[in-house]
């Protein structure tokens, strides 16, 4: 994507200057594989983690949905904040392999359990990185903040 190109993220949850480029919405879409375990365990045909086009995948976070409280994280040496869940489409009924539509699954399912408030099927989250680097297979992920639990960063400049 070229400089002149710019797609500036929803100011309701990114900052002035925050871009995004070929992806939909917000640069990165992060996933846990607990959370997709949790989904498939409710499915009579489990789906496979390119259904939700994820940018990252964790695993070991101890539960489904851990995701969900994280408001930044650092994954190898880049920092990411986790702003905001993101509302699922159609496209994760299309198998991605053959482009086939294979009915109203895993939407349905999700439906049941991860409505947000304004009625959209949540699954996984939106990141913005904060800090330039290189993301490796293997990097360990660093919750650095969650809702609802206050840090020094908090606080502003000491």
């Amino acid at each position: 994507m070229p400089d002149t190109g710019v797609r500036q993220v929803s100011l309701r949850y990114g900052r002035p200057g925050d871009r995004v480029a070929f992806a939909d919405a917000y640069p990165v879409m992060l996933l846990s594989a607990e959370s997709l375990d949790a989904l498939n365990a409710r499915l009579a045909e489990p789906v496979p983690v390119n259904r939700f086009r994820p940018n990252l995948v964790v695993r070991g976070v101890g539960e489904p949905h851990a995701e969900d409280r994280w408001r930044r994280i650092r994954v190898g040496s880049v920092e990411l904040d986790v702003v905001k869940p993101c509302a699922r489409c159609v496209i994760t009924t299309i198998d991605q392999t053959t482009a086939r539509r294979t009915g109203k699954e895993p939407l349905r399912t999700l439906a049941t359990y991860r409505r947000g408030p304004d009625g959209g099927v949540l699954f996984g989250m939106n990141a913005i990185h904060r800090t330039r680097g290189t993301l490796r297979v293997g990097d360990a992920v660093e919750v650095l903040a969650e809702a609802g639990v206050k840090t020094a960063a908090d606080d502003g400049p000491s």
